[in-house]
């Protein structure tokens, strides 16, 4: 055999390309071979291991080549859904490894191209599979898919809590949302450890398609970790619908699109019952409620008990304000505020609002003696928080005001509606 075959059949087992913690056999049987170029500085390559052709996704990918003249020219690795790996090629082109985490769970496809000590060029291809996570981190996006106000929030409930900032950092790069028309810059806000909200800097648009996607499968978010698939959110928006309550003139103005539709007469909280100020975002509405004294701490019998029907009663916050028909007080509205904490109008005007608003539209109240809404607890208060103090709740700093048109709980609220719910009146 000449000195030229010697060579080339060297250079066939050459070429060793698998996740360094797994076991590899070059020219050996079994495994995924490699498919060949003419001329290719490795011609039959096969990828094996002890653990079934699996790789652990903890561990770097490794690509290495013998020191006989040929070197590597280039290598890309992507997974079926075609992300790829980013990695970095030795000065000398003799070795190959990857800078970014594997997925769990997923088919990899490696591209190999050589050239060998004549300048001839070659490439191939190796397929292989990672382990699947021990452990998956699931989101549950919210609130149901439909049509909503320009002011509800997105939701993200995690089935596992994430404290450390650099997997949450994780988590919240590959929590996807996009709309159409585009919108002003947007972020998430952490909540808590399980619980992420997501809003523009400005309410969104009337008419709006939002997409909410979670890219986690099979991320790597922390040592054992890994995402798994979940189900992707379309929302609509509807006309941007303003209800202002200034509780120093009472009276509410409605707004649609900017323009006011009619401005009605109201009550709010009394002195040491007043309403909160600020903006909120209607929650459900109910035709019908009972609303008792006992359910926000009045006892029963004392002079400001009560235990009345309530009909047309939009609410805004969990702990029980409403903006409802109060027929009792129609001789105060548009003059005092005589109620415990919500805002009461006539019969005909709250059926008029109910039907007139939805989930998700605006419940501003400015000029109440009261403190203002808070952020999470007790509903939407989410804008009541500037752009600035927003951003600061993102785990990725400046990268995480995403705008909403980039590919950057339980469902409905992050504040779950199975908790108690008393009325205010």
């Amino acid at each position: 055999m000449s000195h030229n075959s010697l060579r080339r059949n060297a250079l066939r087992c050459s070429l060793l390309v698998a996740p360094l913690a797994v076991g590899l056999t070059a020219c050996g049987g079994g495994g995924n071979p490699l498919a060949a170029t003419p001329h290719d500085a490795a011609a039959k390559v096969a990828f094996g291991s002890a653990a079934g052709g699996k790789a652990d996704p903890s561990k770097p990918l490794q690509v290495t080549i013998k020191k006989d003249g040929s070197r590597i020219t280039d290598v890309t690795a992507t997974d079926a859904a075609g992300r790829y790996v980013r990695g970095e090629l030795g000065s000398d082109g003799l070795s190959w490894h990857s800078t970014g985490a594997l997925a769990a769970g997923a088919h990899y496809t490696v591209r190999v191209s050589t050239e060998d000590s004549d300048g001839r060029p070659g490439r191939k291809t190796l397929g292989f599979d990672t382990t699947p996570a021990d452990a998956g981190l699931h989101v549950a996006f919210g609130p149901d898919a439909g049509t909503y106000g320009v002011g509800q929030p997105i939701t993200a409930e995690l089935s596992v809590p994430v404290k450390d900032p650099a997997a949450r950092a994780a988590v919240e790069g590959n929590l996807k949302v996009s709309s159409a028309p585009q919108v002003a810059p947007g972020s998430w806000y952490w909540v808590d450890d399980r619980t992420l909200h997501y809003r523009p800097s400005t309410y969104w648009p009337a008419d709006a398609k939002i997409d909410v996607t979670s890219t986690l499968n099979g991320v790597r978010v922390q040592d054992g970790l890994y995402g798994g698939a979940d189900k992707s959110l379309e929302l609509h928006t509807g006309d941007r619908v303003e209800a202002l309550t200034d509780a120093g003139t009472h009276q509410m103005t409605f707004k649609r699109n900017g323009k006011v539709v009619r401005t009605l007469p109201v009550t709010t909280g009394k002195p040491g019952f007043s309403t909160r100020n600020g903006v909120k975002v209607v929650l459900g509405k109910e035709q019908f409620v009972r609303m008792q004294s006992e359910s926000i701490g009045i006892a029963a019998g004392s002079s400001d008990s009560y235990d009345l029907p309530v009909y047309w009663a939009t609410r805004v916050t969990w702990s029980g304000e409403y903006v409802h028909a109060a027929p009792w007080s129609e001789g105060s509205q548009g003059y005092a505020n005589v109620s415990h904490g919500c805002t009461g109008m006539s019969m005909d005007n709250a059926h008029w609002f109910f039907d007139n608003v939805r989930q998700g539209d605006i419940v501003e109240v400015t000029h109440s003696l009261g403190d203002t809404m808070t952020p999470f607890d007790n509903g939407f208060g989410d804008w009541n928080l500037s752009w600035a103090q927003w951003k600061k709740g993102s785990a990725l700093g400046a990268a995480g005001q995403s705008a909403a048109t980039q590919n950057t709980a339980t469902t409905a609220n992050s504040s779950s509606p199975a908790r108690l719910r008393p009325q205010a009146l």
